[in-house]
């Protein structure tokens, strides 16, 4: 475990050389929230955040992407010609991203990175894309990374962990991405290599007692799929939902997205935007069917990719990572958590019957 210490009075001046090689992404106040945007010449992303409004997908997937553009004069010779827009291939550094936000991507990969079919723009951002972490000390009263598979100090996701001692931070050097970041802010200074690691698993042991919501997810992965797709609660559970998306535009795990082209004249553009499979169009085929023209079959299609089809596919955890977003946003209080708890009792009944 190599850790070095990172003097707060030196924190500035670091992010500045990096602004040579990289372009610099932290979270910024706005109005009475957070988000994560591109820091100007000079700016330093505020650190004392709890967490962002929006999650940090958007650094990487961002929510309305230019694929290419393209001409229909027929005078011209590269007519119905294809040009992917020039993008800047320098090195972006997200700072300060919580890990929940990072482990995010890790799940979201398994989509855009599958065996058969590899999603170039987003693999490219995210190859090009340093993550360094913020750990969290005061886990919020919706968090509930612990039972979903992270927590406040999870490492794996990303390049650099810093974890605040006040006057200082201590960097947990994760991967080689990391290492060159650092290197790049001139933050060299090792940390007591008997009490630093010491000092962090205390700070991370206090941080997740400070965590009170959970969720089970033990039976899931068990369980009949139709048992969990009849199942008599959702009609109670869609009940108050609106079909706003704020649940899906909020989370870090969630992907859909739509492809439109908009043409004017003889030019335009292939554009990608986040869609959401909350939205009665989202489903509407040409011919004007809707497999999923009803409230109810939206609900419950979120919450089963989530919590079942997720982990039947791709043989791993629960589609979330207990950012608690969608709790404290929803307008209506639609609780992911209580609705893991719904699922994972009758799943446990369904497992219990086929045994």
């Amino acid at each position: 475990m190599k850790i070095i210490k990172i003097d707060k009075a030196d924190w500035n001046g670091g992010l500045k050389k990096t602004a040579a090689n990289y372009q610099i992404i932290g979270a910024v106040k706005s109005q009475d929230f957070y988000l994560y945007k591109p820091l100007k010449p000079g700016e330093a992303p505020d650190m004392e955040f709890a967490n962002t409004r929006l999650s940090a997908k958007g650094t990487i997937y961002p929510q309305s992407h230019t694929m290419f553009n393209y001409t229909l004069d027929p005078n011209k010779e590269d007519h119905h010609l294809m040009i992917e827009p020039e993008n800047d291939d320098q090195p972006v550094a997200v700072i300060g991203i919580r890990p929940c936000d990072a482990a995010a991507f890790v799940q979201v990969r398994r989509n855009f990175d599958a065996p058969d079919y590899q999603d170039p723009y987003w693999l490219k951002a995210y190859e090009n894309t340093v993550l360094v972490g913020l750990a969290c000390d005061q886990p919020g009263p919706t968090c509930f990374c612990t039972t979903a598979g992270g927590g406040p100090y999870h490492e794996d996701a990303l390049d650099v962990l810093l974890v605040d001692m006040d006057d200082h931070y201590l960097a947990w050097v994760v991967s080689e991405k990391g290492t060159t970041f650092l290197e790049n802010a001139g933050w060299a200074d090792i940390a007591d290599v008997d009490a630093a690691p010491k000092t962090i698993g205390e700070k991370q042991a206090a941080a997740e007692n400070r965590i009170d919501a959970t969720v089970a997810t033990d039976n899931l992965a068990d369980a009949e799929t139709m048992a969990l797709y009849d199942a008599p609660f959702w009609e109670d559970v869609s009940f108050s939902c609106i079909n706003c998306g704020t649940c899906t535009f909020l989370c870090p795990t969630c992907w859909c997205f739509d492809i439109q082209d908009e043409t004017h004249g003889v030019s335009g553009q292939r554009i990608r935007t986040w869609d959401s499979c909350m939205f009665p169009l989202f489903t509407r085929h040409g011919t004007g069917h809707n497999p999923r023209g009803q409230k109810i079959q939206r609900v419950r299609q979120r919450f089963m990719h989530k919590l079942k089809y997720y982990v039947d596919k791709y043989e791993a955890g629960i589609q979330c990572v207990g950012c608690g977003r969608c709790v404290t946003q929803c307008p209506v209080n639609i609780d992911i958590r209580r609705v893991c708890e719904l699922m994972n009792t009758v799943a446990k009944q369904s497992n219990t019957c086929a045994a």
